[in-house]
């Protein structure tokens, strides 16, 4: 990748060398020279180790006894113009709707194209006669062979459509025995966050965040369009493309109109499960989109163009208001690409963009949920006891909180009925299993199971959470809540956050991982990730969290700092905290009987702990109360703090305001020694 945006073909970061097949491999500098990126994978994994597509195949299924023989089975303020449509014909609607996607599956560089039609060509004695060629296109003689064929359009199907498509032609697709979708996603099983780029031009090169830290890696207008080019022809020579008009943010006022083009019956069956779904008079009038997603993931993108370093790309245009995908099936880039999306267009609203899970109690308190894998937020927004607004995206505007997505993409490695009822009994019919293994007999899914990967996971639509609050908008967040699993074990069990506290571990976005002994390490690995989802935002950090600490003080919220992780010691010495002690934690928090406790205030990091909390032992509100070793915490303790401020570095030289004043706020706030 060239850093520099010189869109020359002959840049001299990039180095051949050969491969055992003969073909040349790109290196870009970066992988020459060792170096680690900074950039939060998240959910990215290796690449399935599968050689052949039979032996991907084959990973999906277990043997059973009896052996059976393997088979194939055979709100109103976006709706501008609702008069002039409701006065329409449903053929002139038809055509409208037709014309609107054959624009969108226009090639920038042909006079001409394939005809858009409506409907499966399976079924050809009902496909309708009409078709609509590119309203854009000019008759012209020296017509291609591609503008001679049709592609036929399955626009918005439903999940029993899409199950029948899946199933009939995309091989790795079977029902199992709870209804549910199972199917396959190649051999990218994760995002590939290196493989993402976002055009740079003279607005998004002020707008953005870029360099050091930061997700965004750049290309150039030009790349994109070829990038553009190359999904648009490969979609159009299909015989049949499946689109999905969506939107996305429950809030009426500020919702976006999305619309995905995909290859793939599980491509649609995930989106229409992960968008919010519009009833028929709003996909009547529907109209043109804010946001395109091209998903042409089967077809690879060019290794030799410029800003490519794999055969794998998604691709963002701001200002085209576009996206791309090639090289990767992975269903997951299209969710976590429109959320980057949100990440940019909301804040250019005053709208805050968050990634966290959010409940709200019988009395109208919302609580919002921050924390990475393994911190327990899963776990803890999902509550019994409190409506469930959302799983994993949120905007904060000045109507209250609202979910951004339709449905919920919950991770399925180790799933059990005991544990998280609410998710297994969301895995029926019209949800998406993806990369699962199953029984061959009884299609009785083992989700303990990674032979194709770690990084199983359920779409499903909100609904199939009993508790979910339909719609999901809910008034002001009264309790912001931060969670993060400290493996040090020096971390209180709760904090109260001052704002500029708040700010400082919101940028932080702090949790320990267990080390891994394959590699000898022993000791805990401090992960950080800014604003709790590094990997998708678009702005400086810094703008994020000024937003939630001016919304904070506006609304009368409160934030906490919780560490789900170890007391006693680090980890391997001293004990994980007890989930019965955290819940009765973040029961205090949303009574709001937590606010009357009385406080301290720790070393270093300058935190107020509550001396005790109804239901937990108070000799573990002070974590150095129960190490037995003190030399040893004070020692650990300072580690910490100097991961904190090395990883704050990066941030520590941005301006916010003119006076700069909120920035030495922030740092501030950070820990002392």
């Amino acid at each position: 990748m060239a850093e520099n945006g010189d869109s020359s073909s002959t840049d001299k970061s990039v180095k051949m060398t050969t491969m055992p097949n003969g073909l040349p491999k790109i290196l870009t500098k970066d992988a020459r020279a060792g170096k680690k990126s900074e950039v939060c994978h998240d959910d990215s994994v290796p690449p399935v180790k599968a050689q052949t597509i039979d032996e991907l195949h084959s990973l999906q299924k277990k043997r059973s006894a009896p052996t059976t023989p393997s088979t194939d089975a055979g709100q109103q303020q976006q709706l501008q113009g609702n008069a002039a449509f409701a006065t329409m014909s449903e053929e002139e609607r038809q055509k409208l709707q037709l014309q609107s996607i054959s624009a969108s599956l226009a090639s920038m560089t042909r006079e001409t194209g394939p005809k858009v039609v409506k409907g499966d060509p399976a079924r050809k004695a009902e496909a309708p006669k009409a078709t609509v060629a590119d309203p854009n296109s000019a008759p012209a003689f020296g017509t291609s062979d591609s503008a001679l064929k049709s592609t036929h359009v399955l626009y918005n199907l439903s999940p029993a459509e899409l199950y029948e498509q899946a199933i009939r032609y995309e091989k790795g697709s079977f029902v199992t025995s709870s209804g549910a979708l199972a199917t396959l996603s190649g051999a990218k099983t994760g995002r590939s966050p290196r493989d993402k780029r976002i055009v740079k031009d003279d607005t998004t090169a002020q707008e953005l965040w870029w360099g050091k830290g930061s997700p965004n890696i750049e290309m150039d207008e030009h790349t994109f369009m070829v990038n553009r080019e190359r999904a648009v022809d490969y979609l159009n020579s299909l015989d049949k493309v499946f689109v999905n008009d969506q939107f996305l943010n429950w809030d009426p006022e500020h919702r976006i109109k999305v619309r995905i083009v995909s290859a793939r019956a599980y491509h649609s069956l995930f989106m229409h499960n992960m968008c919010i779904r519009p009833t028929p008079e709003e996909l009547q009038n529907f109209g043109t989109p804010d946001f395109t997603i091209y998903n042409a993931g089967q077809f690879p993108c060019n290794r030799y163009t410029h800003y490519m370093t794999s055969s794998t790309s998604i691709d963002i245009n701001l200002d085209r208001k576009e996206m791309v995908i090639l090289g990767t099936q992975y269903a997951g880039e299209m969710k976590k690409g429109l959320f980057s999306l949100m990440h940019y267009l909301m804040p250019k609203r005053q709208i805050l963009s968050l990634h966290s899970g959010c409940n709200m109690g019988k009395d109208g308190d919302v609580a919002l949920f921050f924390g990475l894998s393994g911190t327990g937020k899963t776990t803890l927004s999902t509550d019994n006891n409190r409506l469930l607004i959302g799983d994993d995206e949120h905007c904060w505007s000045e109507n209250g909180i609202s979910n951004i997505e339709g449905g919920c993409y919950a991770k399925c490695i180790d799933l059990s009925k005991e544990k998280e009822p609410e998710i297994w009994n969301a895995i029926k019919f019209g949800t998406v299993l993806e990369n699962v293994v199953f029984d061959e007999h009884t299609r009785e899914v083992d989700y303990s199971d990674k032979s194709v990967t770690e990084n199983t996971r359920a779409s499903y639509p909100i609904e199939y959470i009993p508790n979910a609050k339909i719609p999901c908008v809910g008034p002001h967040p009264k309790n912001v809540i931060l969670l993060a699993c400290d493996a040090f074990g020096v971390l209180p069990p709760v904090s109260k956050l001052t704002l500029p506290q708040t700010m400082y571990h919101f940028i932080s976005g702090y949790t320990a991982l267990v080390a891994g002994t394959e590699d000898g390490i022993k000791e805990p690995q401090a992960t950080f990730s800014a604003c709790f989802g590094a990997a998708f935002i678009m702005l400086h950090p810094t703008k994020y969290a000024a937003m939630l600490a001016e919304k904070m003080k506006k609304h009368g919220a409160t934030a906490w700092l919780v560490n789900t992780g170890w007391s006693g010691g680090r980890y391997g010495v001293g004990s994980r905290l007890k989930l019965a002690y955290t819940r009765k934690i973040i029961d205090s928090i949303h009574s709001g009987s937590l606010l009357e406790a009385n406080y301290k205030k720790t070393e270093i990091f300058g935190l107020e702990i509550p001396t005790e909390v109804e239901g937990v032992p108070s000799e573990i509100l002070d974590p150095i109360n129960t190490w037995s070793d003190k030399a040893a915490y004070q020692e650990t303790l300072l580690k910490l703090a100097s991961l904190f401020k090395n990883n704050f570095e990066v941030f520590a030289n941005y301006k916010i305001g003119q006076d700069g004043k909120l920035t030495e706020e922030i740092l501030a706030a950070g820990p002392k020694f």
